[in-house]
């Protein structure tokens, strides 16, 4: 009987081509450009059409592949349980390990420890006690891990962990956390950094008995946090960790155990779709990319993720706490083997136990809540982001060919492909940002209207590093960087400017304009002082003029402008400035008359806010 009501509910919806779609898609542009209407032109290189069908999947050659077979697109393994990640910075070791312990109990399986200093053997025991080394991941950053290395595998012998079980990760990256964050190695030859590869193949060597232990780590999101697309940071960290295998091998591994070494690390950002296929067409170029040199497991790609730096704010931060979210939704459904969400203060302070427990809960709501770690690979098949997986995959494997053919990772960068490769792409994020075609919410736009700056944050939290001369290394920036500095210097400045929304003419254009304008001052932290509605033009110049607002948006239709505006500016004189918001067929003759200040859509809402803000004297 169902069968029966199946078949009958489906042969009411009869099969439509393709052609029909088409068709029916061009009668309802009523000749509008397709390609300009529905095309999305992605910073990656390839574009994006508006819908997908299963002919689409035709030539995408891994389909059929399960999870845990080659090229591994759709995962490493037959479950999707990834490991919630935190790290404390160690300061005070008796403190940090009281915070593991607290973390721990907490829900998060994998801890990072970032060093300031190398660990004693007393230390490290400290540091790890009550820890139980076969249940919890143990991750090492900063500064010191050659020595503290040793330390660690003899509290693991000393604790007697499960060589099975035992799992540690080092965050020694000299090719990007040295040479391309800093412009060199720190190794004995700074060359090429021979002596960092000799270290690392001896450590490799040295951790035989402990086979889960992962010496090196590609920090991917460097590409990322220094405005670089999605398809060149997979790219270049493909590339980076493609020359570590090289070295090591120089050095005296073998090609499995290189591989073996190396735990990948890489941002995921609010770009939802593309990152989850970020991740798949990660794990399939790398297993091809191995799948030269070795077979087996060894050919898989072992990927941490890390939410962005980059999109995080200072102002309004609960804001990213949504991001995180998403940004956590897309890595775990990609599959990635552990997640770290940040606090969403991340940008102006250190973590308070709030932000870290939310950061924690993030994790703990999407396996506990919505069972993302139940199902293998839940994009596997879709039309739309199987397609966005091969687009990837064919523009980092491109790009990565060209590294390659200027002789790797580290002759690229010194040659100055990778960063002003990157520099670009950051060049063309910013304008995107000022320009609002990336939204930061809360900062460049619908910003809270009555919010001031924390005392926390600082000109140093908010003030984008500079590279000085000709740049040749990357520089991690905030997206919103630029927006919050001039935020600030209002927020400091002693002053409280306002713009006044004088409103009039035809009411549903007045009201949807006044909107847009105070979107557009308050991003600077200039208040904004909205009206309904005001009868005439004169009644609300004359309010405006006794607000003592130091700006006067005027807010109507395009077709009232050319009679309203001069008769407003002509009431404020000189006592105000006068701004019309919108971009009206009659700019021109307002300009003739002396209104010369106008704010649209088409605005560089930046540019134009320091314009602002530097005419009132702040």
């Amino acid at each position: 009987m169902a069968d029966n009501k199946e078949e009958k509910l489906f042969s009411q919806f009869p099969p439509v081509t393709t052609e029909q779609w088409e068709a029916a898609i061009m009668a309802d542009l009523k000749g509008a450009d397709y390609q300009k209407k529905l095309v999305w032109r992605t910073a990656e290189g390839f574009n994006v059409r508006p819908y997908y069908r299963a002919e689409d999947l035709q030539g995408i050659k891994y389909l059929g592949k399960k999870s845990g077979e080659f090229p591994y697109v759709r995962g490493n393994r037959c479950n999707n349980k990834w490991r919630i990640h935190e790290t404390i910075r160690v300061e005070d070791i008796a403190e940090a390990n009281s915070l593991a312990l607290r973390a721990i109990e907490a829900g998060a399986e994998s801890i990072g420890f970032e060093l300031t200093a190398e660990l004693s053997d007393s230390q490290a025991s400290t540091l790890l006690a009550g820890i139980d080394l076969d249940a919890v991941e143990l991750v090492f950053s900063g500064e010191g891990l050659r020595p503290t290395f040793d330390r660690i595998l003899t509290v693991a012998d000393s604790r007697g962990a499960d060589p099975a079980k035992f799992r540690a990760m080092f965050v020694i990256d000299p090719i990007i956390n040295h040479l391309s964050l800093q412009g060199a190695f720190k190794c004995d030859d700074d060359k090429d950094g021979e002596g960092c590869y000799h270290t690392i193949a001896t450590l490799v060597k040295s951790r035989e008995r402990y086979p889960k232990v992962r010496v090196v780590t590609v920090s991917g999101e460097a590409f990322h946090n220094s405005g670089s697309t999605i398809t060149q940071e997979l790219a270049f960290t493909l590339a980076a960790g493609h020359e570590y295998v090289v070295r090591m091998m120089d050095a005296g591994l073998t090609a499995e155990e290189a591989a073996k070494a190396i735990r990948f690390s890489m941002a995921v950002s609010s770009n939802y779709f593309m990152e989850i296929a970020k991740f798949r067409a990660g794990r399939m170029l790398w297993a091809n990319i191995m799948n030269a040199y070795t077979g087996g497991c060894a050919r898989k790609m072992f990927t941490h993720a890390v939410t962005s730096k980059w999109n995080i704010t200072a102002y309004d931060p609960y804001v990213n706490m949504l991001r995180g979210t998403t940004e956590a939704m897309s890595a775990s459904l990609a599959g990635v083997h552990s997640l770290e969400v940040l606090p969403f203060d991340a940008a102006f302070e250190s973590p308070t136990e709030f932000s870290s427990r939310i950061a924690r809960n993030v994790q703990l709501l999407l396996k506990n809540e919505s069972h993302f770690d139940n199902i293998v690979d839940p994009a596997g098949g879709s039309y739309y982001i199987e397609n966005l997986t091969a687009s990837i995959a064919e523009q980092a494997w491109k790009l990565f060919k060209e590294v390659e053919e200027k002789g790797g990772y580290i002759a690229a960068f010194r040659q100055g492909f990778i960063t002003d490769t990157i520099k670009a792409a950051a060049e063309a994020k910013d304008n995107a940002v000022a320009t609002r075609k990336i939204v930061l919410l809360g900062t460049n736009q619908y910003p809270n209207f009555t919010e001031v700056a924390d005392s926390k944050i600082t000109e140093q939290a908010v003030t984008r590093p500079q590279c000085d001369g000709q740049c040749k290394r990357l520089v991690p920036y905030r997206g919103g960087m630029a927006f919050e500095q001039l935020r600030l210097q209002v927020d400091r400045s002693g002053k409280s400017p306002r713009a006044f929304m004088l409103t009039c003419g035809t009411l549903a254009m007045a009201r949807a304009r006044s909107q847009f304008a105070c979107n557009f001052f308050a991003c600077a932290g200039i208040r904004v002082e909205d009206n309904t509605f005001f009868h005439s033009v004169e009644e609300g110049a004359e309010a405006a003029l006794k607000s003592g607002a130091e700006i006067v948006v005027i807010c109507a239709a395009d077709d009232d402008y050319a009679t309203l505006a001069p008769k407003a500016k002509q009431i404020l004189g000189d006592k105000a400035i006068f701004v019309v918001a919108g971009a009206p067929a009659s700019q021109p003759e307002l300009e003739q008359q002396g209104i010369t200040r106008f704010i649209s859509v088409r605005s560089n809402v930046l540019e134009t806010l320091r314009g602002y803000v530097k005419e009132l004297g702040i």
